[in-house]
């Protein structure tokens, strides 16, 4: 199959990669912030492990290729990889998971198909898959959110980093996610009755303590990505439009078969993240604002039958990845036609 290049127009005087990576890095900020108050030192801890892992592999790799080591680093790609992995992974994770997931991204996701703009999949996602089913122990432990601590405060740095440092945890301090709770907690029981009994979903106010708020966080920082127009909003949107759509006509009521309300889809696990700071990556997506929508909607219902009927609780970086698969062939029925082309006139002209 050859696809189609996209035709005119094409923008100008867009900003450089190096403007569009510290517009991201510092719309992170508000979801960083509300992780660290909410989880602790372990994310600020995984963000230093993970940039510096990021930068030495991205070093190492463009000095072997023979590329300008400088020039290449100075565009944050490697930092905003790192960032983006640092806060979807478990604080308090061993550091060596942190250091194979961030090495997985940036050398086999990114480098190995030539680097920024030739990598077919969004290397964050890539390295976070290969820990989650490496090790999916590690991958399952979050610290308890400040909510339900019983006095009020996180474990300090000092304990923190030998948590880190030995990969035991801090005994007491951590527990399921509200997506994995609610998963594997049901067992029979109306969702009322569980949400009830469980004090991470009762003391909410919208779909699992802490997590909303981490939630809304990354959601303020997609706001602001849109309005300086890093993106459009075309994928992120049909991604959370798709999902609650899913999650409006499968929600029977509150079963004990119930997949979970359109709320605990949207604000809990790593819903906004996905929405508008993975999805959104140019060179893993669709190009087309057709496919954008189509993309961002495949992803969106992806997300729900993951988290559903697939054995993982949140699912956000396998559809990720389903999704860049699909992207060239959406991107092929979905460009625009050249100005005074028929489409089958276009179809002829590039099958020659």
């Amino acid at each position: 199959m050859v696809f189609k290049p996209v035709s005119s127009p094409h923008r100008h005087g867009a900003l450089s990669t190096a403007r569009v990576m510290q517009w991201v890095l510092l719309a992170l900020i508000p979801g960083i912030a509300v992780l660290t108050w909410q989880f602790g030192w372990g994310t600020l801890i995984n963000i230093a492990i993970a940039t510096v892992t990021a930068l030495l592999c991205e070093a190492a790799a463009l000095s072997l290729r023979g590329r300008p080591v400088g020039f290449y680093l100075r565009d944050y790609s490697a930092a905003v990889t790192a960032l983006l992995l640092a806060v979807a992974l478990p604080p308090l994770a061993p550091w060596w998971l942190v250091v194979i997931a961030t090495a997985s991204a940036v050398l086999i996701a990114k480098q190995v198909y030539g680097g920024l703009g030739y990598n077919p999949f969004n290397p964050a996602m890539v390295g976070y898959v290969v820990v989650l089913i490496s090790f999916p122990l590690q991958m399952s432990s979050w610290p308890t959110p400040l909510g339900l601590l019983s006095d009020a405060s996180q474990p300090s740095l000092g304990p923190s980093l030998a948590a880190v440092a030995t990969g035991t945890g801090i005994d007491g301090w951590s527990g399921a996610t509200p997506l994995d709770l609610f998963k594997h907690g049901v067992n029979g029981q109306l969702v009322s009755d569980f949400v009830a009994a469980q004090p991470l979903f009762s003391q909410a106010l919208l779909a699992g303590l802490g997590w909303e708020w981490v939630n809304l966080a990354f959601l303020a920082g997609g706001v602001l990505l849109l309005a300086k127009g890093i993106f459009t909003w075309h994928a992120p949107v049909a991604m959370l439009g798709s999902l609650a759509l899913m999650a409006l006509l499968f929600w029977d009521g509150g079963s004990s078969h119930s997949g979970g309300s359109l709320l605990l889809h949207l604000f809990s696990g790593a819903t906004m993240l996905g929405a508008f700071f993975i999805i959104t990556d140019p060179v893993s997506s669709a190009v087309s604002t057709r496919g954008r929508l189509i993309y961002g909607a495949l992803i969106g219902v992806l997300i729900y039958l993951i988290r559903v009927w697939g054995n993982y609780p949140d699912g956000v970086a396998f559809a990720v990845l389903l999704g860049n698969f699909a992207a060239p062939f959406i991107d092929n029925y979905t460009l625009p036609r050249s100005y005074g082309h028929s489409r089958a006139r276009r179809a002829t002209e590039q099958s020659k």
